[in-house]
This record gives structure tokens, C-alpha cells and sequence, in this order.
């Protein structure tokens, strides 16, 4: 048996961002251990032979307002400036994703985009975000014409192909992820602080874990029996803690098709969605990120599917209210424990961006320091 001061589960931001703070600043021991073959969980990413940064679990861009957030991790690595602009293929056009002005423009004849331009100005205003579904409940023929070409050419086959469901039957959270956006800012996020770490993701949180106090054991899985400890921290699956005892928490899942073509680039964008033509969601370009340059060039498609245990990897909760209600008793059970702290996408059952999660774990740092 293994005996540790402090043991974190999970080797991704939020095991990583742990395990820093109390080596540093608590002068503590810290084992992180991680079922994984590698540290960074899913923000992994690697250098191909045609020096191209891949990321190994799909496309992964920082983006915070979070400036705490942005002046921690700016420890570990330098940035490339990059502001991430997704395209949709909507009626054979690429098209700005989120439907934007410019999208309206690009689509629509130049008498009828003025018009729509108008109107949505009139009635909610410039620089805004309007939830799909809110837009389509106006009482305005034009704008009831746009939403439901927005919801049919943009989100209600992208939403059937991500989540496998209706966006009506998702939570208003997530529709919510997917606005019209009443601008001319073709930016997916508007952010203060955007980049891409010069070194990659990997390299961020190997320098995070380079530490006297801290040793990592990979391919390990967590078996309460084998350690012992005076906290533990667990970034995996809540409801794989507790054995399934109350039922499993059901994720979407994602699979990567990874190609390599022989040329200098495959598409006109890091990331182009295409919502009504085949299986797959999107493309992601890899060398868009950190502009390398490379007579070659590295795609994925994404297709999403369920998660299945032993199969795929846990992406995305699912957002419903039975999903909650079972999270809900799991945290009562997790709160019941002495010195054990869940957090993370799958210990919190929650969508979490990169900063949110970093956030989280310098949150839950300060509650215990």
C-alpha cells in the first residue's frame, strides 16, 4: 500500500493546477497519478515528425477574461497570440460561426441582409448574443425567417449529430453556447486574453509538474485499497468513485479520424463545422494554431457518439435535469467524505473551458490552504 500526504487523481489543468500550489506553497508532498499513458488528460498534444503541434483529443484553444487565470498559467509558457474564428459550411459557402451580420451578408441577397441587419439591431441592440431559441419567439415574420433558417441550416443538425438529441430537449445551458450574434466580430470568443501556448499544452503542465515535491505515476489506475492519504483530490468520473451505486452519469464521447495530407494546407480555417453534409461535426487544421510551417498538413474529423466504458473517452456531460438530479446525490455522498475534494469536468459533472477549470482548482486550493 502507498502512502502519500496528498494524492490527486488526474493529471490534466485541474489535477496539475492542485498539485503546484500545495508543492509550492504548502511545502507538501504530492503524488499524481493518471490512467492515462501521458500527463495533460484530453489537453494533450504532441509535435508530429512534420513539426506540426497536434492535438491529440481535438482542438483545443485557451480564452479567459479570468486575468488570475491568464497571470498563473503565463508562468509556465509564453503565448502565440491567436483569435479563433470558426467557419460553417452553410449552402456551400463557409460562413462565420456563430451566425454573425457577416454571415447574414454572405448568404442572404443584399436587399434582404439590410433589412434583417435592421431589424435585429431595432429589436436587441449591437455587439449582442441572442440565444437561438429566443430569437425564433419574436413575433417578427423577417426574424422568425432568419431563425428558423439559422436553426435549421446551423444548430438543429449539428445539435442532432453532437448530443444525438433536439436542442428543446438540452438544457438552456448549452443551447445558450450556441447564440446569433448581433455583430460584425467574426471571433468564436471575445475574450480579453486568447492564445495558444508557444511549447503546447503538454509542455505547460510538464513544467507545472516539475517539482521536487511532486512525483507522477501514469498508467496507474485509482484503487482505494492500494493508497493512503491525508487528502485526496479526484478529477475523474464521481459517479466511477462511488462504484455505480446510484446509476451511471451518461457523457458524449468524440472520435478522432486523423489524416495527413501532402500538401500545405487542407481548408481556409483552423476549424470549419459542417452541420448538414456527413457524420462528422467539424474539421480541425492543426498548424492554424501556431502558424507552423510544414509542406504537410494534419486534419482531424470529429464524430461524436455515446460514451461507452472501455470504449471511447468521457467529452461532454449531457445537460438534463434527470443527469443533475443523479449528479446531485453523488455530491451528497462526495461531501460526506473527510478530506476528499472532487473536481474537474468529471468530478463536478460539468462543462468546463480550460480557464473555468484552472479557476476551479486555484478556488478549491484556497479553501484548504
Amino acid at each position: 500500500m502507498t502512502k502519500v500526504k496528498n494524492l490527486i487523481v488526474g493529471a490534466g489543468f485541474s489535477g496539475a493546477v492542485l498539485a503546484h500550489k500545495i508543492a509550492t506553497e504548502l511545502n507538501e508532498k504530492v503524488l499524481i497519478i493518471d490512467v492515462k499513458s501521458h500527463i495533460g488528460g484530453n489537453c494533450y498534444d504532441y509535435w508530429d515528425k512534420n513539426g506540426i503541434c497536434v492535438h491529440q483529443y481535438g482542438t483545443h484553444i485557451f480564452h479567459t477574461n479570468l486575468k488570475e487565470v491568464w497571470d498563473y498559467i503565463s508562468q509556465f509558457t509564453k503565448w502565440y497570440p491567436y483569435m479563433h474564428q470558426v467557419k460553417g459550411y452553410i449552402d456551400g459557402q463557409e460562413v462565420p460561426i456563430p451566425f454573425n451580420l457577416n454571415s447574414i451578408h454572405q448568404i442572404f441577397p443584399k436587399p434582404m441582409a439590410d433589412q434583417l441587419e435592421q431589424k435585429l439591431i431595432a429589436k436587441f441592440g449591437f455587439n449582442v448574443k441572442v440565444p437561438i431559441l429566443k430569437l425564433r419567439g419574436t413575433g417578427d415574420k423577417d426574424l422568425e425567417f432568419l431563425a428558423n433558417y439559422i436553426y435549421e441550416k446551423v444548430f438543429l443538425h449539428y445539435t442532432l449529430k453532437q448530443w444525438g438529441m433536439k436542442p428543446e430537449d438540452l438544457n438552456p445551458a448549452v443551447t445558450g453556447r450556441v447564440p446569433v450574434y448581433i455583430s460584425r466580430d467574426n471571433r468564436y470568443f471575445q475574450d480579453s486574453y486568447q492564445g495558444i501556448p508557444m511549447e503546447g499544452y503538454t509542455n505547460v503542465i510538464k513544467k507545472m509538474l516539475a517539482h521536487p515535491n511532486i512525483q507522477v505515476k501514469l498508467n496507474t489506475k485509482f484503487e482505494q485499497q492500494q493508497f493512503t492519504y491525508d487528502r485526496l483530490f479526484y478529477t475523474g468520473p464521481i459517479d466511477e468513485f462511488f462504484g455505480y451505486e446510484l446509476g451511471k452519469l451518461p457523457y458524449r464521447s468524440l472520435r478522432f479520424d486523423f489524416v495527413e495530407f501532402e500538401k500545405s494546407y487542407f481548408q481556409s480555417n483552423s476549424v470549419i463545422n459542417y452541420p448538414n453534409n456527413y457524420d462528422f461535426t467539424r474539421i480541425g487544421e492543426y498548424k492554424y494554431f501556431l502558424d507552423n510551417q510544414s509542406d504537410k498538413t494534419v486534419i482531424s474529423f470529429e464524430y461524436p457518439e455515446m460514451f461507452e466504458e472501455g470504449k471511447n473517452e468521457r467529452y461532454y456531460p449531457i445537460v438534463k435535469d434527470e443527469n443533475q438530479e443523479l449528479y446531485s446525490r453523488y455530491l451528497e455522498k462526495a461531501n460526506a467524505l473527510k478530506n476528499t475534494y472532487f473536481l474537474g469536468r468529471l468530478g463536478d459533472y460539468k462543462y468546463y473551458d480550460m480557464d473555468k477549470a484552472i479557476a476551479r482548482a486555484l478556488e478549491l486550493f484556497r479553501r484548504i490552504q
